[in-house]
């Protein structure tokens, strides 16, 4: 079994978030950046699938140079061989830039597995893993807190809302997004990270995947980031009860708009 897991490198949860002078995103020069916690949990059941089951773990990602030190990372932490996907024209990439790029790669690689993090900590869209399961045209399954391999094809435990869950069946190849808590990331040993260093790190731009840069312009950009300024106003209605019932409609719908 061949298994595609995909890692972001995004800022530690403990980190000061300071905005730049022209709001278009954060000061990253004092951050600490890490691997995004959900994608830590997929690489785990990644390795995990593996081990029961042989095959091959693949790790990748996208991003600056720094990037290189999440796939560093995984290898040591038992993963076979890992990409980088880093070129200028990944820069500023939206969610459906992310999939097709991602998509490329995969369709080279002919994998039966496809494991992402549920959601970024950074921008929490939630919304690659599915873009790209649709790119690839395979099943997907999202919010997963268990895996079994079955004759040919997966048994999933899904996370609900209200802390409801299913049990979903698909065949293979398919693309799941895993959720924080389905088993517990191993640190890399020292015998890890001795290994990891004759172990294969590709480095793959555009060009490589033969990606035209008119392909990867962003359907959507980020205009500003600002911190909300917070304001209060309390609002006495007055009057007879239906008096107070038909104000407190007119300013749900005109003024709130929740109506």
């Amino acid at each position: 079994m061949k298994i595609f897991v995909f890692i972001k490198q995004v800022p530690d949860s403990g980190s000061v978030l300071r905005i730049q002078d022209d709001e278009s995103w954060v000061e990253e020069d004092k951050l600490v950046f890490t691997a995004n916690e959900s994608d830590s949990y997929a690489l785990e059941e990644a390795l995990l699938l593996k081990e029961a089951h042989g095959g091959e773990v693949i790790a990748c990602t996208l991003g600056p140079e720094r990037s290189r030190q999440v796939l560093k990372d995984a290898l040591s932490k038992g993963a076979d061989r890992a990409i980088f996907l880093h070129d200028a024209s990944f820069d500023n990439l939206d969610c459906n830039g992310l999939a097709k790029v991602f998509a490329k790669v995969i369709e080279n690689e002919q994998c039966d597995l496809v494991l992402c993090g549920l959601q970024a900590d950074d921008t929490g869209e939630a919304a690659v893993g599915p873009m790209l399961a649709e790119e690839l045209h395979l099943p997907h399954v999202t919010m997963v807190v268990q895996t079994e391999l079955l004759d040919g094809g997966l048994k999933v435990k899904q996370e609900l809302e209200g802390g409801w869950f299913r049990q979903v069946e698909t065949s293979l190849p398919a693309l799941l997004t895993i959720q924080s808590g389905i088993n517990k990331p191993r640190y890399a040993s020292l015998r890890g990270i001795m290994a990891m260093k004759k172990k294969e790190l590709r480095e793959l731009t555009a060009a490589d995947l033969g990606i035209p840069s008119t392909e990867l312009a962003p359907m959507q950009t980020l205009q500003r980031i600002y911190v909300p300024v917070k304001t209060k106003e309390t609002v006495y209605l007055e009057g007879a009860p239906e008096e107070v019932v038909a104000q407190l409609v007119d300013k749900l719908a005109n003024e709130a708009k929740v109506l």
